[in-house]
């Protein structure tokens, strides 16, 4: 049978983003991260009704509540 996953992707991830991917994995039982993330990327490309507009920037798109630098915006922990 051929492989039909012939890209590979790497990506970073901070330890608080692992921990949500490997929550999701374990509450979901899902066998690989891998499969996590694809269902992630299914569940959010399922989800997505507009496009974001001209100006943004890749550190814009956080997991878990990040702002425009990149770090976890202290007013995001403020309204929790």
């Amino acid at each position: 049978m051929a492989d039909l996953r012939g890209e590979r992707l790497q990506i970073m991830l901070s330890p608080e983003e692992l921990k949500a991917l490997d929550d999701f994995r374990f509450k979901n039982r899902m066998p690989t991260r891998a499969a996590a993330v694809r269902e992630i990327l299914k569940l959010g490309l399922a989800s997505l009704d507009s496009v974001m507009g001209s100006g943004v920037r890749s550190s814009d798109y956080g997991v878990l509540g990040r702002g425009p630098s990149g770090s976890k915006n202290s007013s995001d922990d403020a309204e929790d």
